[in-house]
């Protein structure tokens, strides 16, 4: 009996007294049931739910719910904004969520009621189509969080943010703002996040954002500001995160900036700047980058000490000199390309670093031959030692590296043979080794690298036959195998190959095999300069994606099929090679370079094949572990890398 009491007596409190508790005060109550017959929308139904404190996205005051809190109507795919002033009716509102919508304006009285709401500290309306001026937000004296960013916004902003004086965060960012970046921000001295990237605000950087001593982030990218970094920044001493890329800033960095304790990210890339920081970074950065600018000098060795550093990106200057000889076991990325550097790149720097997962030394001056020990580093994803003046072999501890996926060593001196076990590699997506002295042959166990998008072996000594397991690469859009001394049959080949195959300059001989009949997404065929013989086959001319064929200097005979218009067909060399009479004329007597003539063609293609590239290096599931640190070091704001000596051509140019 007594437990049956103590059953009912749970019963009340944990299910009837909610119930008591719970009922929201009247005037709320109503203004969200008048709000919600205009929203139309069946997250808000009180049919179905006549509590609105149990709707998506209301939050009340727990364990009372007898007032409203918080509304959050994000990505309500909500373009009306007429019943806006009617949430201002609900005065213990403390958060407003209007993001990810299709609103194109807010009604003044918005901003005359919500501005009287004393306990308002959020506001959020970004993701929407805003446009105009930015409103009058002189009545929020309490506000403390203003986002309006991802708008189409515009005008310069002046006084419409006086009397914010509790704001801590604001983000107009990917708008179209105009004018100076505003500096005081109404009278708020507790500013801790001042985010303005992307929009087109002029001049320089206020000096007086350096009073605002409170700031942990500031993100002024993507604009067309130019001058100087203020050296007030210096004393921003809680300062965490620093963005001032895609601008035209220029002059020396602030000597003391680097070493504020606090600062975790500088990313400076894409301005003016000519000199490195000369002072030792904070232990505390994370992330340095101040690529596509003119630095000169060297790169001095206390810039990669940083205990905690895990990205450096120095690409795109004028550096000179060495790479340092010790450079810090954090690092997870390190890029160093496109500048002057020289010298060999020193063994000791990259033994064993534990989380390095992208070096790219490439498009430099460096000699000698690389390290083996570089093979020690088993998170490498991504290896770039292209374009400098390096020789020797390829060292059998890069198969060390088996979770690489991106190798390029293209445009240097390398010689000796493509390792038998290349095939170890098997994460590979792109491979480049064209333009070397490579000789031997093309091992068999290259078709073990099954996730292979571009192959590039071009321009080497190779010899002997090409492996029939090539076949195997099912994901195969690129192979570049011109320019070697390749010859036999020519096995049957990846069915999606789609930029090119180009087998140039090699020793084939023989009739053109019917192996290549299946390529119906290739758009450019290069088998020049060989020793095939016979008539054109018929089969060609089915190849629906062809767009060039190039068959020039071999020993074919007999008339041309007719091809479609659009496909360009070079059969120069070839003096018992005929057109059809009805056939269009040749352009050009003399065919221009096929390297000239393919990219400006197929520039469009070689960019998809290069983002897909490193699309599947950035998703692939073995980086999915990098943490979210790590990830922010992959600039949004950079520019494409497209850099002629290491874009994938149709041509198979390096």
């Amino acid at each position: 009996m007594r437990s049956s009491i103590y059953g009912i007596s749970f019963f009340f409190l944990f299910c009837i007294f909610p119930l008591v508790s719970g009922q929201l005060a009247s005037k709320q109550s109503n203004t969200m049931i008048t709000v919600s017959h205009q929203l139309a929308n069946s997250s808000w139904n009180v049919e179905k739910e006549q509590n609105p404190c149990l709707w998506e996205g209301v939050t009340c005051n727990a364990p009372h719910n007898d007032s409203i809190l918080s509304l959050s109507l994000s990505g309500f795919g909500l373009s009306n904004s007429s019943f806006l002033p009617l949430l201002c009716q609900i005065n213990s509102l403390q958060s407003l969520d209007f993001s990810s919508n299709l609103f194109n304006s807010i009604p003044v009285e918005f901003f005359n009621s919500c501005g009287e709401i004393d306990g308002l500290k959020s506001l959020n309306f970004s993701k929407n189509m805003l446009v105009g001026s930015l409103p009058t937000f002189q009545k929020f004296v309490g506000l403390e969080s203003l986002d309006l960013s991802f708008n189409s916004l515009n005008g310069s902003i002046d006084s419409q943010l006086n009397g914010l004086s509790a704001l801590k965060s604001l983000n107009l960012s990917f708008n179209h703002f105009t004018g100076s970046v505003p500096s005081r921000l109404g009278k708020s001295r507790v500013l801790e996040q001042l985010e303005l990237s992307m929009n087109r605000f002029t001049g320089e950087i206020a000096s007086e954002i350096g009073e605002h001593g409170n700031l942990i982030k500031i993100d002024l990218s993507g604009n067309h500001l130019n001058g100087i970094i203020p050296e007030s920044f210096v004393n921003l001493t809680k300062l965490e995160t620093l963005i001032l890329s895609s601008n035209q800033l220029h002059g020396a960095i602030p000597a003391g900036l680097l070493g504020i304790t606090t600062l975790q990210r500088f990313s400076a890339n894409q301005n003016n700047f000519v000199d490195l920081p000369s002072t030792n970074p904070s232990m505390s950065l994370k992330i340095l980058n101040l690529s596509y600018n003119k630095i000169t000098g060297r790169i001095l060795p206390q810039l990669l000490l940083g205990s905690n550093l895990q990205t450096v990106d120095l690409s795109y200057n004028m550096l000179t000199g060495p790479i340092p000889v010790t450079i810090s076991s954090s690092l997870v990325r390190l890029r160093l390309g496109s500048n002057y550097l020289s010298g060999p790149i020193p063994s000791t720097s990259f033994v064993s670093l534990p989380s390095l997962t992208y070096l790219e030394l490439d498009n430099n001056s460096f000699t000698g031959t690389i390290p083996p020990q570089i093979g020690s580093n088993r998170k490498l994803a991504l290896l770039n030692l292209a374009q400098n003046k390096l020789n020797g072999t390829l060292p059998d501890e890069l198969l060390n590296l088996t979770q690489l996926e991106v190798l390029k060593l293209q445009l240097n001196k390398l010689s000796g043979e493509i390792p038998n076990q290349i095939g170890r590699l098997n994460m590979l997506s792109v491979l480049n080794i064209s333009w070397n002295s490579l000789n031997g042959i093309i091992p068999p166990s290259i078709s073990n690298c099954g996730k292979l998008i571009s192959l590039n072996l071009q321009n080497n000594g190779l010899t002997g036959l090409i492996p029939d397991a090539i076949g195997n690469l099912k994901f195969l859009l690129e192979l570049q195998l011109g320019e070697n001394k390749l010859h036999g049959r020519i096995p049957d080949m990846p069915q999606k190959l789609q930029i090119s195959l180009n087998l140039s300059f090699n020793n084939f001989d023989g009739p053109i095999p019917k192996t290549l009949s299946g390529l119906n997404d290739l758009e450019v065929l290069d088998l020049s300069n060989n020793r095939f013989s016979g008539t054109v086959p018929d089969f060609l001319v089915r190849l629906s994606s062809l767009s060039q064929l190039v068959l020039s200097n071999n020993q074919l005979f007999g008339d041309l099929p007719q091809f479609k218009p659009h496909v360009s067909v070079d059969i120069n060399g070839n003096p018992q090679l005929h057109r059809p009479k009805d056939s269009p004329p040749v352009l050009s007597k003399k065919r221009k370079p096929v390297g000239v003539t393919i990219v400006i063609t197929f520039a469009a293609a070689v960019l998809v094949v290069e983002v897909v590239a490193i699309v599947f290096l950035l998703i692939s599931r073995r980086l999915s572990k990098v943490n979210e640190e790590q990830l922010q070091s992959l600039e949004v704001l950079s520019p494409p890398r497209v850099i002629q000596a290491n874009m994938l051509t149709a041509n198979g140019g390096p």
